[in-house]
This record gives structure tokens, C-alpha cells and sequence, in this order.
């Protein structure tokens, strides 16, 4: 899975949860390195795992010829506290590492294979991700 290798800071300021006042995304709008890349269609925390998990899927059905991208990277930490633990004495520890999405990120990117290779691959890895996707051609 992935995560930083380093961070100057171990947890994090929560940061707005209000999906009215998130916006769209300005940066990593366009697909850059491949033919046809996934995108977001609405606004997300994305966890290591289900990149992982989306990743492998896509590589399974991308196979060898092809070639593919992950342009997210989760560098911002979530904490939770224990269950049955009462308010107060502080913020819970360090659970993972999260992508923040806005609407219109790229996530993956796909290259070197056929068209409908390529959206049947992006398709299947949208369904592991909490948010709703859109394969888009260059």
C-alpha cells in the first residue's frame, strides 16, 4: 500500500467535509501520460488500500502490452479513536493515509492497449473506489 516516507507532521487538521463548499478540482484535470484515464465525478477521501486494490485489478486486466498510471498519491492521515471510548483525552491515532479527490481529478491513466481493453479496465477499477468515475479518451 502506499505512504509517504516521511511527514513533518503525524496528524492532520480534519479539513472541510461540507460537499456544497468543496469545489471542483483546478489541477491533474487533463489526461497527461495516457490514451484514456478515470475520472472522478465527485469529491472523495480515496484510502491506500482501495488504490491498491483498484491498481491491481487494473493490472490484471490491462495485461502485459499495457501500460498504466496512478496519478494520486495518499499523503494526508486519518486518526480514529477505539470503539467504546468516551470524548475528550485527545485526537485517536494514526489509522492510514488518504488521497483527497476533487471533482475532475484523473486517477489512473491507460496506455498501449486496445480501446475497449483499456475502459473495461478503467470500468473495474472505478468499482473499488468510493466515488463515482467517468472513463474519459484523450
Amino acid at each position: 500500500m502506499l505512504f509517504p516516507k516521511k511527514v513533518k507532521y503525524r496528524k492532520w487538521h480534519t479539513m472541510r467535509k461540507n460537499p456544497l463548499k468543496v469545489g471542483v478540482a483546478t489541477r491533474g484535470i487533463t489526461v497527461a501520460f495516457g490514451s484514456y484515464g478515470l475520472k472522478a465525478l465527485g469529491h472523495a477521501r480515496i484510502r491506500s488500500n482501495q488504490i491498491e486494490s483498484a491498481r491491481k485489478v487494473m493490472s490484471r486486466a490491462v495485461g502485459k502490452t499495457g501500460r498504466f498510471w496512478v496519478r494520486i498519491f495518499p499523503d494526508m492521515p486519518y486518526t480514529s479513536k477505539p470503539a467504546e471510548v468516551k470524548l475528550g483525552k485527545g485526537k485517536g491515532d494514526l489509522q492510514g493515509y488518504v488521497a483527497p479527490v476533487l471533482a475532475g481529478r484523473i486517477i489512473f491513466e491507460v496506455d498501449g492497449t486496445t480501446e475497449s481493453v483499456a475502459r473495461e479496465a478503467l470500468r473495474k477499477a472505478g468499482t473499488k473506489l468510493p466515488v463515482k468515475t467517468k472513463v474519459v479518451a484523450r
